[in-house]
């Protein structure tokens, strides 16, 4: 069990890395990706070690594979927009809207 805690706390932590140093807003997207499957790791390996008998991690892991592929579209979407009117995908221009 601790080496699959261990495998999630290390990419949850390479994501929160990349999340907080990248200034491309598609590796920004790839970190949040990570992230979130680490949860679904947790998800399941805590539902395989405690509660063996109901499905209830499999179920939430697959619950946040759908939140995550609906957070991609609409991250890429954001992305295209970006690309689109600053011919870039620098996440620091993003300050420049104006409301």
């Amino acid at each position: 069990m601790l080496q699959y805690l261990a495998l999630a706390a290390i990419l949850f932590a390479i994501g929160v890395f990349g999340v907080l140093t990248r200034r491309n807003a598609v590796g920004i997207l790839m970190s949040l990706e990570l992230m979130f499957n680490a949860a679904n790791i947790n998800f399941v390996t805590f539902n395989k070690y405690i509660t063996p008998d109901t499905l209830t991690g499999q179920i939430f892991a697959a619950f946040v594979v759908v939140i995550a592929a609906a957070e991609a579209v609409v991250g890429l979407a954001i992305v295209l927009l970006l690309y689109r009117n600053w011919k870039g995908i620098d996440v620091d221009r993003i300050n420049i809207m104006k409301w």
